[in-house]
């Protein structure tokens, strides 16, 4: 198993670094597999100028499996798009054909109360938001910012979904529920938006093939409300790039930290890359504050997902939930009571707990 580390900027070579701990604790028992590191984003932008340099392009598609850290940062702000720290991963998952974006929505019983929701309205709560990652608004053509004859300047950005681009990310959607208790919920704004007519239209007639899953639809504005409302009427959420870009981080806060979201973003064949979903966090970078299970479970995920590990896959996550048993927490999900912890001793903790 290949394994390239991209940490990035901020507090993602600092998760990522816990991840990669726990990887070495089980490669000791019984795993086989090589880790390679790489730039990117705004390192690797300070290093050659490229967010994205060549040979870590290479190197990637070179994997079998790719752990991504964060990338970003307020002084990186003033370039021009091509050169800011967050091309690397959009152009990232256009080059590796990575489409599918998992991102689980979980509450561990320990961290009922860290929701700003009341516990008896998130225990228990699993989602499952699976988001299409390579079209729609961030990657359709024409967009920009031009200067009107008035004078007036005019941003704009395009929209754009094919019927086999969302027939893919359907499949994946249907898949998913069949594993799971079977609901899968499309996400669109067929109301008002063409696009999502279309992506009503084709993801109702895949449905077809997929008796045994009940399909429904909502307006993602209803969904957004929903989510707060009673997020456990949802089991997979399927809706295309900005909608579930937004819903996911929503959906994080339902778990009581976005530092305890991991996800995958895989290709066809299931090689993945696989992240965190919070940012960079420059101001609590270097202060060893950031909470490194996200990173952790998202190399749970790779292991399941990519390299078919379901039973090392749910030793690390068993070990998680032994963590937070055991009253450890980082700054975000800190409450009265617990065991405050920096990156690095939560990471030892979750090793220690692998037994």
């Amino acid at each position: 198993m290949k394994i390239a580390v991209l940490p990035g900027d901020g507090v993602g070579a600092e998760v990522i670094a816990e991840a990669v701990k726990v990887l070495a604790a089980l490669k000791g028992r019984g795993l086989a597999f090589e880790i390679e590191q790489a730039p990117i984003g705004g390192a690797a932008y300070d290093a050659s100028g490229d967010p994205l340099p060549e040979a870590t392009l290479e190197l990637a598609t070179k994997a079998d499996a790719i752990l991504f850290g964060a990338v970003g940062g307020p002084r990186y702000d003033a370039l021009p798009r091509e050169k800011r720290p967050e091309n690397a991963i959009l152009r990232l998952r256009k080059e590796l054909n990575l489409f599918a974006n998992l991102r689980p929505a979980s509450v561990f019983a320990e961290l009922a109360d860290a929701s700003t929701l009341r516990p008896e309205v998130v225990a228990g709560l699993d989602i499952l938001i699976v988001r299409e990652l390579t079209g729609d608004i961030y990657f359709g053509r024409p967009r920009g910012i031009r200067k009107l004859k008035s004078g007036v300047r005019e941003g704009f950005d395009t929209m754009r979904y094919t019927d086999e681009e969302i027939r893919r990310i359907a499949h994946a959607g249907f898949r998913a529920a069949l594993k799971r208790n079977r609901k899968l919920c499309s996400v669109d704004k067929a109301n008002v938006l063409e696009t999502s007519q279309l992506w009503r239209e084709v993801v109702s007639t895949v449905g077809k093939e997929y008796a045994a899953v009940e399909l429904t639809h909502m307006y993602v504005d209803n969904a957004a409300m929903q989510l707060l409302k009673n997020p456990r009427q949802f089991d997979v959420i399927v809706t295309g790039n900005m909608f579930g870009d937004i819903l996911s981080d929503e959906a994080s806060m339902l778990t009581g930290s976005i530092g305890m979201l991991p996800s995958a973003s895989l290709d066809e064949k299931g090689k993945g890359l696989y992240e965190p979903i919070h940012g960079s966090a420059p101001d609590i970078a270097g202060k060893d504050l950031a909470n490194p299970l996200a990173a952790i479970l998202s190399a749970a995920m790779m292991l399941r997902h990519s390299f078919d590990q379901e039973r090392v896959a749910a030793r690390v996550e068993i070990a998680v939930k032994k963590v937070l048993a055991q009253g450890y927490r980082t700054a975000d999900i800190f409450r009265r009571g617990t065991r405050r912890v920096g990156t690095r001793e939560m990471g030892d903790a979750v090793v220690a707990a692998l037994g």
